[in-house]
């Protein structure tokens, strides 16, 4: 068995070593071009070899700008939406308020107090992410994120007085595995 391996992997490793000197030998080109001696080719002086900038190929801001603004499709833009909101919740997570809010929720004693805590937390958090953001693509998402947030708190069944307005999330189906 172990000759027969070897008899296998020698031919292969010499056809490899013959199509790479093959390959080596191909790539060994002249490079230079060719000047034919009754021709004669004038040479360029330096100011002429390189063009000078045109006054229409645009800025790098500008082409930055132009980038943010297209769309470069749905999966880049949720990406760059996420980028941007992961930038503004963590320049807003140190603030002192939402700092002080945060601790509060977790002082509740019972839980329609932590609920009720926890809305002032969310609103607060993303008051302040809000004001930050600069583009209504952005603030739009921040306030879709916020009611999906707010929704999560609510109980409309137990409490539908206090709850009913608030917009209810969808239960998800859960799979149940099958026990043989």
């Amino acid at each position: 068995m172990h000759l027969r391996t070897v008899g296998v992997i020698i031919p292969v490793l010499l056809s490899s070593m013959v199509l790479s000197a093959q390959a080596q030998e191909a790539a060994d080109v002249d490079l230079q071009p060719h000047r034919s001696d009754s021709k004669e080719q004038p040479t360029a002086t330096p100011s002429e070899a390189v063009p000078a900038p045109s006054a229409t190929v645009p800025e790098l801001s500008q082409i930055d700008e132009i980038f943010k603004q297209t769309s470069l499709g749905k999966d880049a833009d949720e990406l760059r939406l996420r980028v941007e909101w992961r930038q503004l919740a963590n320049r807003v997570v140190s603030d002192p308020e939402i700092v002080e809010a945060k601790k509060w929720v977790e002082l509740a004693h019972t839980d329609l107090e932590k609920r009720q805590r926890l809305r002032d937390y969310y609103n607060i958090y993303y008051g302040k992410m809000r004001a930050l953001a600069g583009s209504a693509e952005m603030k739009a998402a921040i306030d879709a994120l916020k009611t999906e947030h707010l929704s999560h708190i609510n109980q409309p069944r137990v409490r539908h007085l206090t709850d009913g307005s608030l917009p209810t999330p969808t239960p998800t189906p859960k799979a149940h595995k099958r026990k043989k």
